[in-house]
């Protein structure tokens, strides 16, 4: 029954879902897989097959998300699994990305996202079976990096987003997983995955200081191997009921204890504060 499955991952030309993608397909299982380019993907993992499906589709044109779907329904007649891994990096303080930077980072990674579970979900909703997969971030739980905040903020909203679609689908049927990596050696943090402002300003030493730390020490040095990624995703698909919050790697995993310590901190120093706003 697992190999019957069929998939449905958007950004799948590099990265994890890339890694994801070829993974599935050496385990016989049924991908349609997306990317801005067919040609990268079918460079990148092979022309279409019985159980491969390329297909180029522009997340921010929901006539074309529309169309993809449509497309790989025709041809697998069903999606059971979707992984929405497509999105990009964007490091600059709030101050420095334009409003068109901003946004461009929205539109992809929150607004992207929607058009894709806007028009699976009709599918799902009718076969009463499913499972999607949000890839968020470590971002999208902790915002503390100075320079990550309009990137930690499309996560955050990813979150959010999830935790509701989860309990809008559950009559249904559906499952839903929300997954918070971490550091993951991947092309994420490449000049084609992670921009940096148009307008830098430089009195924001601690912010220049990651840029460069990310850029010529964190890549390629990253702790979290990809292939161990595609494996826990594929592993959770099977599980009966699977985790909405899914923390991957050790550095994932330790931040959002960190953070978790740190909000029940506060919240106990100031509770006298917090429940005295009553009637």
């Amino acid at each position: 029954m697992e190999n019957s499955k069929v998939w449905f991952i958007t950004g799948a030309s590099k990265g994890l879902g890339l890694v994801l993608v070829k993974k599935l397909l050496a385990e016989g299982k049924k991908v349609a897989a997306t990317s801005r380019n067919e040609a990268a993907l079918i460079k990148a993992i092979g022309s279409a097959s019985e159980n491969f499906l390329p297909l180029e589709m522009d997340l921010t044109n929901e006539k074309s998300v529309k169309n993809a779907i449509e497309v790989a329904v025709s041809h697998f007649k069903t999606i059971d699994v979707l992984v929405n891994n497509a999105g990009y990096g964007l490091l600059g303080t709030l101050e420095e990305l334009t409003d068109a930077e901003s946004r461009k980072n929205y539109e992809v990674n929150v607004f992207g996202l929607l058009n894709v579970v806007r028009n699976t979900m009709p599918y799902m909703r009718a076969n009463k079976s499913g499972h999607i997969f949000n890839i968020s971030s470590i971002g999208g739980y902790n915002g503390g990096f100075p320079g990550w905040g309009i990137y930690c903020s499309t996560k955050f909203a990813v979150a959010g987003l999830t935790e509701s679609l989860a309990a809008e689908v559950k009559e249904f049927g559906v499952n839903v997983t929300l997954v918070y990596p971490g550091y993951f050696r991947t092309d994420f943090l490449t000049d084609s995955s992670l921009l940096l402002p148009l307008n830098p300003i430089a009195e924001y030493k601690a912010v220049r200081a990651s840029e460069s730390a990310h850029k010529d020490s964190i890549d390629g040095n990253q702790p979290g191997d990809p292939e161990k990624l595609a494996n826990a995703l594929i592993k959770m698909s099977t599980e009966e009921n699977p985790a909405l919050h899914l923390f991957l790697g050790q550095d994932a995993y330790d931040m959002a204890n960190l953070k978790i310590e740190n909000v029940q901190k506060e919240l106990e120093n100031w509770k006298e504060v917090s429940v005295s706003t009553g009637f």
